[in-house]
């Protein structure tokens, strides 16, 4: 009889500890829940289109302040026409995205300002050894239209990311390599991202033909491609959105 009071007592401490187990993973999930879905309502397809607006609004700008301000624009001047376009993109991209950061609680938004800053730097470098690796030309006198377009495309592709997830090697990996995004903010980072890339790669095209017209210099029609492309990929990654909704609100139904 003692023996059996002893496993009964062994038996309801396990147990006990067991119930405990799953009410604290239950209540993990429903906060994890709970915080997805408060994401989902603040980051809808109407909000990236928000968010689009703005930062192509910033585009705009730039080619008009270097249009109306400088009377230059990328034929006649790359490297301050680049320089200016990604200075005025760049704060707009950081402000917005910053909004977005993961784990908000442990990272400050001024802390998501600064990793901003250090992709911008990762980001243009990565491009230029990319776009000299694929034979963009080397000299002093192509380096600051490299250096100055490499900031553009950085400001596409690594800035929104460094501000969301920072120096996270799992949402990195999972996202551009893996290409599993799993919300709207992540589409709104690795589609436009993507379209930019393949934009500038295939803008890169017209250049060794030899119709030797001048917007075939580097890296006029790769910067024309690229931000071509980033748009695109914003189209593309908003039609997403459109539909991933209906599709789950069909299921719902």
């Amino acid at each position: 009889m003692r023996k059996l009071s002893i496993f009964y007592y062994v038996f309801f401490f396990f147990r006990g500890n067991e119930r405990e187990e799953k009410g604290k993973v239950m209540k993990e999930v429903k906060k994890k829940e709970k915080l997805e879905t408060s994401i989902g309502d603040s980051r809808s397809a109407l909000g990236a289109l928000t968010v689009y607006l703005i930062t192509g609004l910033f585009l705009v700008v730039g080619f008009w302040v270097v249009g109306n301000k400088y009377s230059v624009d990328l034929i006649s001047d790359p490297s301050l026409t680049l320089r200016l376009l990604w200075s005025i993109e760049f704060p707009i991209v950081v402000i917005i995205y910053s909004l977005f950061r993961r784990n908000p609680e442990e990272c400050s938004y001024f802390r998501a300002v600064g990793r901003s800053i250090i992709g911008l730097i990762s980001g243009a470098l990565i491009n230029a050894l990319g776009a000299v690796s694929l034979g963009a030309p080397i000299g002093m006198q192509s380096l600051p239209k490299t250096i100055h377009w490499s900031f553009l495309m950085s400001v596409f592709t690594f800035v929104p990311a460094t501000a969301v997830f920072g120096a996270s090697w799992t949402d990195w990996h999972r996202v551009f390599a893996s290409l599993k995004p799993t919300g709207n903010i992540e589409y709104m980072i690795v589609i436009p991202a993507y379209g930019a890339i393949i934009g500038g790669w295939f803008g890169a095209w017209p250049m060794p033909l030899d119709w030797e017209r001048p917007w075939q210099e580097w890296p006029v029609c790769v910067c024309y491609g690229g931000i071509g492309g980033y748009i695109v990929g914003q189209i593309v990654s908003l039609s997403l959105m459109l539909f991933l909704r209906k599709s789950k609100n069909l299921k719902l139904a």
